[in-house]
């Protein structure tokens, strides 16, 4: 930060100044003195010139009132910013509310108490409440409107200051014993403050001030100190929040008068006198400080008694209080800043956020890049790359963690390429208080030590650099060495203890072969690189604040704490130098010395050409020779070809989300400048005589185009070979070898970028082929297009399709797939024309693209592959057999779950792999437990079956763990079904086999015997519906038991018998014994309970209960059947069993009756009229 005093205001009739407060929001500035002076001034800029901004540009009082109402001297100035309100109050006591109408002031509000005089106000962070206190120890809080809050009187202390915390919870009121008092918004005591900074301390205090940050435009750092408390001995203490119990305490050596914050809390500026050493006399001066009690500048200001200070809102001026006058600072802050590879990145806080808003902001595309970063403490750039130095993040893993093996290091080096994508990261243990970079090496610097850290990014490196890469070893790439060490280059040791040093590091800076390393004390060190070998040492008057080497590292820039740049040489210069034999000619660097500078940046590509900024001007030296100065308060990002880029910080600051490209300016030296001038007005010879007694390859370029403007070739090659411009040579030669004058017009037009006139200039001379080519250059393929078709003749067909598909290509890289499409067909590009359809997902496209596209074409399989991303198995297969793959097909089908497709491609290709690709997806599925998946996977292979076994293993698991019966019956009709499709499989690929013969009796013989063949499981195929019929007629039972027909309940429930070994018998005979129970059938019930009680699956305790029950029914009721049942030989017709109806469960005693076509299960004809469907398979009934 550099600060220089910049205006003065005298006020009228010399009247002494008490107090001064800027309004951070409006810039108003309000002052009171004796008399009852109070005066509103306001600062504006005045100026027409765009690039004459902020503290450049000229400023005039644009309002100068003087308020009249007091009646006494006015100490007490303050700003309502929200509500642009003034509060002001005299010795008298009299306080006047102002408030802005129509551009002047009014009183608004007045209040006397006649008791006391008002020591402070304050207004809170929202503008809502004022806090007044009286000498008397009286405090009012009062609201914006004028409304009394409350009031206190505080016996027996004697008020001086308040303050109002930032949530607006606290005040601390200062006493004027030099205490300070906590109080809560209602105004009830909670404590007294702990001052840390008086002990130890002689003598009676009192408090200077109380000024507590309101955090408006965020914090430095998270937990940052933001409460500050001066007193009048010079000691001062800053905290976090009112009962910090570890303050930042400060002895600034003066007698303090007023302390404020500026608008960002990051600087504390503290104002009062102080005595010197040696003299009576004491001197204003502003010390200037950071939250955490770090010195940053101080400014002396004339006058004898300086009262008051006060902060313009956007932190860049200050002003102060001394007798009669207005004394105006500005101040140039240190942001953190830096510019690589045309972005300008910089640094700024957010309310809202504690992480520090990095952007890198892409000036050339006018883009810009946001990265937040925790703790940021500075940014260096060079060349294409930043580095990012902050505290490391505790919660974050740190791969090399830094120095000291066990503790975990403290800070972090990023090194960022120019859009702020973190390439490598270092951590190290030393805080690094200053960094410099070259293209291979950053430094970082503590106050004891350097580090040094060889970065490499992926690129090219040139032969010197790989050279320079390998002779620093592997482990080199990393050093640190303590300042009091003397380096020799040879052993690149890793120095672990860094003791403190009596004289510490202030600056660094670095070339490629150079590193200098400033001190306190003003000794200057010089190392080589990147062997770091101490060299010299210098020693100068000041100590150094910033320094910066020259592109050949012959000289030194040094400016001092106080803004005097000077200069060193670190090489001594030959003395023919420049023809001359003395080196005065060149001015001698010893004697150069400027004041009240704050910037300055050395040419990239001159060692004698440097710029610096002096207040708001900037003067550019050629061999220690000053141009006439610039007017700017831009920061010089860089110097090269003859042009100074600046960026104006503190306009991007004021709204740091939205750079504006006005904040960037450029300035051409003045040899630039000249040039330009005489070659526009007194033409390319003398200019040319000017550039060779002045050369640079600028000067050079410049005249070589002017010449090439003119078209006198001569000078211009000659002008392109001394700028070593090998494509201008050679468009030179091109240019030479053209006859005609219009078409040289035409081709320097095209170099210049002229690409319209060059064009027209083309076509009237009807050469269009050459219009058409320089479009083909600049990639403009629409109006190459426009340009063929409006041809007279055939044009081109090859370059016509070519401009179809560069403008299909336009539209489908902005994703317009149907423009893209339209292009495409033109220009016949079935490649892309695929990719569109693809897109907009129009698959019947895909199909007739594949319909047109020749056999085997390569554009098929990917044709094929799109369709099977998207699910169409049909399209894809036909896709990849047009072009021979039928592998491809097989696989999709498979992918696609398309068994049976994959099966009869399989089959009618012959190809042998699909039944162990089959039976591997199936155990693949029954690992996982997925059985009904491999049930299904096999159906639709046809592989039924493979299906029907695993289904009838999952309705036996079914059927064991007794779940609902018409649950494992639909499990089991299922099973049977697949086993139904088995044989009709059978039969059907014996039909296909014996084509010749006509007897269906010879299929079905055949087909039996294959099954027979080939099943191993006779259970499976021959009794594929037992499981089914068990579980119907269990079912029906129990429908006709809870229906009423007790007979034919007891019937089926007897038929049930048959299947003990699908339903346990348990069941069966159950439910025998109560259909015939309830069927009084008692003779059928009391044989249901022998075979009950004979069971061997019971327990004992179970049959004892079956015992029990049999005793109870059987002593009431005889075991005899109450209706006899037709003998058991009735169920056997003249031709063996006789079916059983599955509609009603009974014996069918007709001749005539209905079979189903499905599971040949045969009912009543009469009953099964009733129904659509078949009762066991479901299959409808025909």
């Amino acid at each position: 930060m550099f600060i220089y005093l910049s205006k003065k205001i005298a006020i009228p009739n010399n009247v002494n100044l008490k107090c001064v407060s800027w309004n951070k929001d409006q810039g108003f500035i309000a002052c009171g003195g004796d008399d009852a002076l109070l005066k509103v001034l306001k600062l504006e800029t005045q100026t027409n010139d765009a690039k004459l901004k902020g503290l450049a540009a000229p400023s005039n009082l644009s309002m100068n009132q003087t308020l009249e109402g007091h009646i006494g001297a006015v100490q007490v100035v303050t700003w309502n910013e929200k509500y642009e309100k003034l509060t002001t109050s005299d010795e008298t006591g009299l306080i006047i509310v102002w408030m802005l109408y129509k551009g002047a002031w009014y009183e608004e509000m007045i209040n006397n108490r006649n008791k006391s005089v008002v020591r402070s106000m304050s207004w809170n962070a929202d503008g809502q409440k004022i806090c007044i206190v009286y000498e008397d120890g009286a405090v009012i809080v009062g609201s914006v409107d004028g409304n009394r809050i409350w009031g206190k009187e505080l016996k027996g202390s004697q008020l001086a200051h308040v303050a109002w915390s930032p949530d607006s919870r606290i005040l601390l009121f200062g006493i004027a014993n030099g205490e300070v008092h906590i109080y809560d918004n209602q105004g009830n005591f909670i404590m007294k403050m702990t001052v840390s900074c008086l002990t130890p301390a002689n003598g009676a205090v009192s408090i200077s001030g109380i000024h507590w940050y309101a955090g408006t435009r965020g914090y430095v750092q998270p937990d940052c100190p933001c409460l500050a408390i001066c007193y009048d001995n010079g000691r001062c203490q800053i905290m976090r929040y009112e009962n910090d119990e570890k303050p930042v305490c400060i002895d600034t050596l003066m007698n303090v008068v007023s302390i404020q914050w500026n608008h960002c809390g990051s600087v504390l500026a503290v104002a009062g006198s102080l005595r010197a050493s040696n003299k009576e006399k004491e001197f204003n001066v502003v010390q200037f400080y950071t939250p955490f009690g770090e010195h940053i500048r101080t400014l002396k200001v004339p006058g004898k008694q300086m009262s008051g200070v006060g902060w313009e809102g956007g932190g860049l001026r200050i002003g102060l209080a001394v007798d009669s006058y207005i004394y105006f600072a500005n101040i140039r802050p240190d942001y953190k800043w830096g510019y690589c590879c045309s972005t300008v990145v910089y640094a700024c806080t957010k309310p809202e956020r504690q992480e520090y808003c990095v952007v890198f902001w892409d000036t050339k595309n006018n883009e810009k890049f946001v990265k937040y970063v925790k703790s940021l403490m500075s940014i260096t750039t060079s060349g294409d790359f930043c580095i990012l130095a902050s505290k490391a993040d505790e919660t974050q893993p740190q791969e090399d963690a830094g120095l000291e093996a066990g503790s975990p290091a403290k800070y972090v080096l990023i090194l960022c390429n120019s859009i702020g994508t973190p390439l490598d990261s270092k951590y190290i243990n030393m805080d690094p208080l200053f960094v410099t970079m070259t293209k291979t090496h950053v430094i970082a610097a503590s106050k004891e030590a350097f580090y040094i850290w060889q970065y490499r990014v992926a690129k090219k490196l040139t032969a010197l650099e790989i050279n320079q890469v390998t002779r620093t070893k592997k482990g080199g790439r990393e050093r640190v060495y303590h300042i009091d060490s003397s380096p020799s280059g040879v052993n690149d040791s890793f120095e672990k203890n860094l003791p403190a040093t009596r004289d510490p590091i202030c600056c660094v800076t670095a070339t490629d072969k150079t590193l200098v390393v400033g001190r306190e004390s003003g000794t200057i060190h010089r190392y080589s690189l990147p062997n770091v070998a101490l060299i010299q040492k210098y020693t100068l008057n000041s100590r150094a604040y910033y320094m910066s080497l020259n592109c050949n590292s012959s000289r030194l820039a040094i400016i001092d704490i106080s803004g005097v740049l000077t200069l060193l040489d670190l090489e001594v210069r030959s003395t023919v130098e420049n023809g001359t034999g003395n080196q005065a000619a060149a001015g001698d660097p010893s004697k150069f010395e400027r004041k009240d500078v704050w910037d300055m940046k050395w040419a990239n590509d001159n060692p004698d050409l440097f710029a610096m900024m002096e207040k708001t001007r900037m003067y550019v030296f050629r061999n220690l020779d000053p141009e006439e100065p610039i007017q700017t308060s831009g920061y010089i990002c860089n110097f090269e070809d003859l042009e100074i880029k600046s960026v104006l910080l503190d306009e991007i600051m004021k709204d740091p989300e939205r750079p504006d490209k006005d904040n960037l300016i450029n300035f051409e030296i003045r040899s630039l400048r000249d040039s330009r001038a005489l070659i526009e007005k007194v033409g390319i010879e003398d200019a040319s005589q000017f550039i060779e007694d002045n050369p640079h390859p600028r000067l050079w370029r410049l005249l070589a185009e002017a010449a090439l403007q003119k078209l006198d070739l001569k000078t211009a090659e000659q002008a392109f070979v001394r700028c070593k411009d090998y494509q201008g040579i050679e468009f030179v030669k091109r240019l030479g070898n053209l006859q005609s004058e219009p078409m040289k017009e035409a081709e320097v037009a095209a170099y210049f970028g002229r690409f319209d006139e060059a064009d027209r200039m083309y076509l009237d001379m009807d050469r269009r082929d050459l219009a058409i080519n320089l479009k083909i250059k600049l990639g403009d393929w629409f109006k190459v297009l426009v340009l063929l078709k409006s041809g007279s003749g055939d044009s081109d067909d090859a370059l016509l399709e070519q401009a179809y598909n560069a403008n299909g290509d336009y539209f489908a890289d902005r994703q317009k797939w149907v423009n893209a499409v339209n292009f495409y067909l033109e220009g016949r590009n079935q490649e892309r024309l695929a990719e569109c359809y693809y897109m907009l997902e129009d698959y019947d496209g895909l199909e007739s693209l594949t319909t047109d596209l020749p056999e085997n074409h390569k554009l098929l399989p990917e044709i094929g592959q799109m369709f099977a991303t998207v699910g169409m198995c049909e399209q894809a297969v036909t896709a990849y057999l047009k072009c021979n793959q039928p592998k491809a097909a097989v696989d999709t089908c498979v992918h696609l779950n398309q068994w049976n497709k994959a099966v009869e491609l399989a089959r009618t290709l012959n190809m042998k792999e699909i039944k162990s690709l089959l039976s591997k997806y199936a155990s693949h599925l029954l690992e996982k437990n997925k059985t009904l998946e491999a049930v299904e996977l096999y159906r639709k292979a046809h592989h039924f079956l493979d299906a029907a076994k695993l289904m009838f293993k999952i309705a036996d698991e079914e059927a064991k763990k007794r779940s609902r019966p018409l649950r494992v019956k639909k499990l089991y009709v299922l099973a049977a079904q697949l086993v139904e499709n088995y044989h009709e499989q059978v039969k059907t690929s014996q039909q296909s086999k014996v084509k010749g013969k006509t007897s269906e009796a010879t299929f079905a013989l055949a087909g039996l015997l294959e099954e027979d063949a080939a099943s191993s499981d006779n259970r499976i195929v021959d009794n594929a519906w037992r499981g089914a019929e068990a579980y119907h007629f269990f079912l029906l039972a129990q429908r006709h038991l809870y229906a009423g027909y007790m007979e034919n309940a007891m019937r089926t429930a007897l038929h049930l018998r048959e299947y003990e070994d699908v339903i346990p018998a348990v069941e069966i005979y159950s439910l025998l014994a109560i259909c015939s129970g309830a069927n009084r059938a008692f003779g059928t019930c009391s044989k249901a309970f022998i075979k009950l009680e004979s069971l061997e699956s019971l327990s004992s305790e179970q049959r004892q209960l079956y015992e029990d029950l049999a005793l109870e029914i059987f002593t009431k009721h005889s075991p005899k059947d109450t209706r006899m049942l037709e003998p058991s030989g009735s169920t056997e017709g003249a031709e063996g069993k006789l079916p059983t109806c599955i509609v009603t469960g009974l014996p069918i005693q007709e001749y005539q009756f209905w079979m189903c076509s499905v599971c040949k299960h045969c009912a009543v004809e009469q009953e099964i009229s009733r129904y659509n469907c078949c009762p066991l398979c479901h299959s409808p009934v025909m």
